[in-house]
């Protein structure tokens, strides 16, 4: 299901023509609703960047929202080490002397960078020796399928973006959650979300080698 197949779906499930504006509101708040209940291969992002020799900062880059993994990459052997996530409490505590230097081993959400307060930056412990590549796996929101027209959720589970597309706008008709047509469209919400969590947080996470198949128990 594409953008405009989703438009044309919404308009004729509510039988109302909605603002533009307000159409891509709906998308966009079940988009974010559906991104923070599942955890699915197109939320995942990975990039590399290198921190700098004495300096204990690393940048985030814009889009993150949260860390799968964060990788120190040896710029002479080419060895990984994943650092371990602490909080900033932790950080000052265990590497109280910012000159103390090595290959880094932990690191933690600091706050805001400083040329962009929009942004997050990490700290690392302890500050780095030399210029390590760095391997972040990170969480963020892909792009709408309102401005992309076709996204992996609109392709693969269109029934879960239709579904919570047409709770949104219930919302926006001030549908009361007893509402007949409302309350089917939470239902089936409910249901496709369950599909979808089958999938993206079991299915994709195992495979039959390590963990059999899929097997349902009968009497």
């Amino acid at each position: 299901m594409n953008y405009a197949a989703l438009v044309s779906a919404v308009s004729s499930y509510t039988e109302n023509t909605f603002p533009t504006v307000d159409m891509n509101l709906f998308i966009t708040q079940a988009e974010k609703r559906i991104y923070n209940t599942v955890q699915i291969p197109a939320l995942r992002k990975n990039v590399t960047g290198i921190t700098t020799a004495s300096n204990k900062y690393l940048a985030c880059p814009d889009d993150f929202l949260s860390t799968y993994s964060l990788a120190a990459i040896s710029p002479t052997t080419g060895a990984y080490t994943y650092l371990l996530n602490k909080d900033v409490n932790f950080m000052r505590d265990a590497y109280p002397n910012p000159t103390t230097t090595g290959t880094p081993k932990h690191y933690a959400i600091f706050g805001p960078q400083s040329t962009n307060v929009n942004e997050l930056s990490f700290i690392l412990g302890p500050t780095p020796d030399a210029n390590y590549y760095a391997e972040l796996h990170y969480y963020y929101y892909p792009e709408s399928i309102v401005t992309a027209l076709t996204t992996w959720l609109g392709d693969n589970f269109d029934s879960a973006l239709l579904y919570g597309t047409l709770c949104e706008a219930g919302t926006y008709m001030k549908s009361a959650p007893e509402d007949g047509m409302y309350k089917t469209y939470q239902e089936r919400y409910v249901q496709a979300i369950a599909l979808l969590k089958n999938l993206g947080d079991g299915k994709q996470r195992m495979d039959a080698y390590r963990d059999g198949q899929v097997r349902v128990q009968v009497s």
